[in-house]
């Protein structure tokens, strides 16, 4: 089964949606425009029950099937990116510094798709939960929802949702069981010390030597402290530190990201900073105070879950556009706390070569939008056939 017919018929209407909502990125929680758009479509294709104002811009929107029955959740992101687009498209974006360079508005715009086909066809028993969620890039909307009890509320059973994937090929779907992508953490250090005259370095306590110092046996965590198998990243992205070129500063500022999926990696990497900022502060003479900042957890996919999401996705793209052996990324993803709450799975759809997510010159390719689409709608019908509620008569 390729492309569900009907939702073929609207893939322009689709095209003009996501180009909409392109040209209108709104930033962590404050997506209210984005999610009046959202709901306004939702009223125009017939879907009745719309809850708004959920982790202050979230949106729950129910779709009743055919009698009695679960409830399948299918998850969207919509917010954008604090940065500068500069693909020079008549649709980019309107408002200066945001752009949605992560393709949340094509995400927005799959889940709209399939609302439109399932509110028409209703081919389904039970219900259907379209979450349509803020903050996914930093804030953690998927966090505040399942705080908010959309899952309970809404008595959700299983839950699913996609992210486009540059470089992997045009309409191919790839996911894994178990861990698919890593838990991420922030640690900042703050180095004080003495400052002084740089022409007179024996009164100071340099926070700058310490902080090299610091950044140096950082990388010692990786390469010798940790098990060669057991997947971490670490990376110091931040130093700030200083002012003129004959001062010794006060303080130094270093700051980092750490991704895992073990939890016994992520508390072997706290300890070995803190005993790290405790030892080079004695070697220099200065105070290094480690502030460690736990953030999303590992996405873990459901194995029966992903099983099935690969059998639904076969169906739309073909035997062998569908993998479950993609293998685990290290970047993260706040529907993590959505799979730790209930079974489903997170996959990948390709949308061809081009520049990849987080970069100006990004944008979503409209031809995988009624895939995803299509993917999203067939999934409610597989898991929730309609035989299934004339079975519970």
């Amino acid at each position: 089964m390729p492309v569900l017919n009907r939702i073929a018929d609207f893939a322009e209407d689709m095209i003009a949606w996501r180009r909409h909502l392109h040209e209108n990125p709104e930033l962590g929680f404050e997506c209210q425009q984005t999610a009046a758009f959202v709901a306004g479509q939702l009223r125009e294709f017939g879907v009745e029950e719309i809850h708004e104002g959920i982790a202050q811009s979230g949106i729950v929107a129910v779709i009743q099937g055919r009698g009695p029955g679960p409830t399948i959740g299918l998850r969207a992101d919509m917010d954008a990116l604090p940065m500068e687009e500069t693909t020079g498209l008549p649709y980019a974006s309107k408002i200066a510094g945001r752009m949605h360079a992560c393709g949340h508005d094509g995400h927005t715009t799959m889940l709209l798709g399939a609302a439109k086909y399932l509110a028409e066809t209703r081919n389904f028993a039970g219900r259907v939960a379209l979450i349509f969620q803020p903050a996914e890039e930093a804030g953690g909307g998927g966090d505040l929802m399942v705080q908010d009890g959309i899952m309970q509320r809404f008595d959700i059973s299983r839950v699913f949702a996609m992210h486009n994937s540059p470089g992997q090929p045009l309409g191919t779907f790839q996911t894994t069981p178990g861990p698919i992508m890593a838990a991420v953490d922030t640690f900042e250090i703050h180095v004080k010390g003495r400052g002084g005259h740089g022409a007179m370095p024996h009164l100071t306590a340099d926070p700058i030597v310490a902080a090299v110092s610091i950044v140096g046996a950082i990388q010692t965590i990786s390469s010798r402290n940790h098990y060669a198998l057991d997947d971490l990243a670490m990376s110091v992205t931040q130093i700030h530190t200083g002012s003129a070129d004959n001062i010794v500063p006060d303080t130094a500022y270093i700051c980092g990201t750490v991704r895992t999926f073990a939890p016994h990696v992520r508390d072997l990497v706290r300890r070995r900073l803190m005993q790290i900022c405790d030892g080079e502060g004695m070697a220099y003479e200065v105070s290094a105070t480690l502030d460690y900042q736990e953030g999303y957890p590992a996405t873990v996919n459901d194995p029966d879950q992903t099983r099935f999401a690969v059998e639904v996705a076969r169906e739309i793209v073909g035997a062998e556009r569908a993998s479950d052996g993609a293998g685990r990324e290290m970047g993260a993803e706040d529907f993590s706390y959505m799979l730790n709450e209930r079974p489903g799975c997170y996959l990948f759809l390709g949308q061809g070569e081009g520049p990849g997510v987080h970069n100006p010159t990004y944008d979503f390719n409209d031809e995988i939008a009624p895939i995803g689409a299509s993917f999203f709608a067939r999934l409610v019908e597989r898991a929730q056939p309609v035989a299934m509620e004339k079975a519970a008569r």
